[in-house]
């Protein structure tokens, strides 16, 4: 029976393969295995017959700002619902904790316009610009999309 759950340690390695098969593809970002360890607790993983198959994470940033990150689903089962169940969880989440506003870096903005986001400029979101983007590769010619959505 297919479930969402939190990720443990023995899901990273999987985690890792699955997220790094996007990035090259230029899909997402890729993710360090060590990053991947320090952040387990940001991880929701669908499960399937005991294989991981897709992932989300939801990172906190501020006191009412927070991430999702490194959404993947395997291609054999993409378009099935399987991502936006994995948003819905990470979007309850932030709310449970009282976050207001959760925003994405994506290359694919219309899934998640389909999902009640709303584009933003980047330099809106100075707390990810400052912490994150400055070590990423792509910096300052990023070519990922903001979209945000306030809960």
């Amino acid at each position: 029976m297919p479930k969402i759950r939190k990720a443990v340690m023995a899901d990273i390695k999987h985690i890792h393969r699955l997220v790094n098969e996007f990035a090259k593809r230029e899909a997402m970002l890729p993710r360090a295995l060590n990053e991947l360890y320090e952040s387990v607790r940001d991880f929701f993983v669908y499960e399937s017959d005991g294989e991981v198959i897709a992932v989300c994470a939801l990172r906190v940033l501020w006191e009412d700002l927070a991430e999702i990150r490194s959404l993947a689903v395997i291609n054999e089962c993409q378009r099935s619902g399987i991502g936006q169940e994995l948003l819905k969880r990470c979007l309850k989440e932030a709310k449970d904790l009282g976050i207001e506003r959760v925003f994405a870096l994506t290359y694919q903005p219309d899934f998640f316009r389909k999902n009640g986001f709303q584009d933003i400029d980047k330099a809106k979101l100075p707390q990810k610009i400052w912490g994150d983007c400055l070590k990423c590769h792509k910096f300052p010619e990023c070519d990922e999309n903001a979209v945000i959505i306030y809960l």
